[in-house]
């Protein structure tokens, strides 16, 4: 299976999990107002979409985006969607706006950046993306349903923006890796 198929699948695993996860606040600490568990999955998303960008360009990328976003949208409506909830069903609808348009943000600013210093194009692309994606996905989702939403957003965020700092640990380290897997895989797509 090439590079190819390996991030567009992992890229719909996780946003399904993330899906699954946004519906549970963290009960420790007094964060459940402020934070669920699909704050710290859902950046992986942009971790995927640099490396793609950076291994196969801006095109490629938003075909991994694609992909993910069909497999991540299919899943979520099968596994974690509660039709007869209506919160549950607009998870799913914030969801895939949100991650469509946060996404597609990530990679044309990510291929606007990439002859910046290594670190540039992907933290700004992820920070670009995340606030995109918390504030579309949040408002979509929790919007006038009693549910503290923009400071479930606010929280989301922060951690979002901590983890965009941290993803640039994997992205160096995969960076060389991926650029060798994907030479060898380019004309397998």
């Amino acid at each position: 299976m090439s590079l190819f198929y390996k991030l567009s699948i992992l890229m719909g695993l996780i946003v399904v999990a993330s899906n699954y996860l946004v519906q549970f606040p963290i009960s420790y600490y007094g964060l459940s107002e402020i934070l669920t568990y699909g704050a710290f999955s859902y950046p992986i998303t942009f971790l995927i979409t640099d490396l793609a960008n950076r291994a196969y360009g801006k095109e490629v990328a938003k075909k991994i985006v694609y992909v993910g976003f069909i497999i991540g949208i299919a899943l979520t409506l099968f596994v974690s969607t509660n039709f007869s909830d209506i919160i549950s069903i607009r998870i799913a609808i914030g969801s895939g706006i949100a991650f469509f348009l946060a996404q597609n943000f990530d990679v044309q600013v990510f291929d606007y950046l990439r002859k910046k210093t290594w670190y540039i194009a992907p933290l700004a692309s992820s920070i670009i993306g995340s606030i995109t994606d918390t504030f579309l996905f949040f408002s979509i989702a929790f919007y006038a349903t009693g549910i503290s939403w923009v400071t479930l957003a606010l929280g989301d965020l922060a951690v979002k923006l901590l983890m965009a700092l941290t993803m640039l640990i994997p992205f160096r380290l995969l960076l060389k890796k991926i650029k060798d897997v994907s030479e060898k895989s380019v004309q397998s797509i």
